[in-house]
């Protein structure tokens, strides 16, 4: 079966040889074997490949290989906090259930660093979240060696693009700090991405792909987003940069909930760093 896949596609780095991403993928594979860190998302894309699934751009970035969560602690300070680094692929949902086994995640936060992934799992990921009631944010988990031990926190300046976008919209609570990237763009068929005017499409792609945008669509309604979201993506083709949402433009497709960062010693604290 086809998937679609939202990733952020830039005309900087695209996929170019499925052959190289092939040999990425299990280049990754090794290193997620040899215990190795961390993965994150982007925009939406539409890309069979790797037995029938699409995938977002490989890259050397850690937001750009296969998503990886973990668990950051900041006691006394805080709860803590899950990381999830990396694009959304196929084993994303159900390598988060095994995160989550025996755990108390309600409520807890989540802090996305991604370049986007699979569109149908990304959505099953998303409603994941929602039942836990997690809150969601943007930025990049970081611990730092001090005179009284190592201390955790998260600095802003991170990139969510594609579907992450679309995760971040399925927190309750939902913060963007100033310093983060919240890019948009829309699906597309992932391997013909590069010379997407040029390349042919069958009536089977173009079912795809709206297919999925009305599972996307649905999804976005679900989760308290607006349809200014979709628009603002789907207005983006794979030729052109994404789209770079502004503070206006997150506030009115609901992707921010708060502006308030919790403080420290309340329950969903995350410390922050300047």
């Amino acid at each position: 079966m086809i998937r679609v896949f939202l990733f952020a596609v830039s005309l900087s780095a695209r996929i170019s040889d499925l052959a190289s991403v092939r040999a990425r993928w299990a280049a990754t594979r090794g290193w997620m074997l040899l215990g190795a860190a961390a993965l994150c998302i982007a925009l939406p894309g539409l890309m069979p490949m790797l037995g029938g699934s699409a995938h977002a751009g490989i890259g050397l970035e850690e937001r750009k290989l296969p998503m990886k969560f973990s668990w950051v602690a900041c006691q006394p300070n805080c709860r803590g906090w899950v990381s999830a680094i990396g694009i959304v692929t196929a084993d994303s949902p159900r390598d988060f259930d095994e995160f989550a086994r025996g755990r108390q995640l309600g409520g807890a936060t989540i802090v996305l660093d991604s370049s986007g992934g699979s569109v149908n799992d990304s959505i099953a990921l998303g409603r994941r979240w929602r039942s836990l009631g997690a809150l969601t944010t943007v930025g990049i988990s970081a611990q730092t060696r001090t005179a009284q031990g190592d201390r955790a926190s998260v600095a802003p300046e991170a990139y969510c693009e594609s579907m992450c976008v679309f995760l971040l919209l399925s927190g309750k609570t939902r913060y963007v700090p100033e310093a983060a990237h919240v890019r948009v763009h829309q699906i597309w068929m992932g391997d013909r991405a590069d010379d997407a005017k040029a390349a042919s499409y069958t009536a089977q792609d173009l079912m795809i792909v709206e297919r999925d945008i009305g599972r996307l669509a649905k999804y976005t309604f679900d989760m308290g987003g607006s349809g200014d979201l979709l628009s603002l993506s789907l207005n983006v083709p794979p030729w052109e940069d994404l789209h770079e949402l502004s503070r206006e433009e997150l506030r009115l497709t609901n992707l921010v909930t708060t502006d308030m960062v919790p403080q420290p010693g309340s329950p969903n604290a995350t410390v922050w760093s300047n």
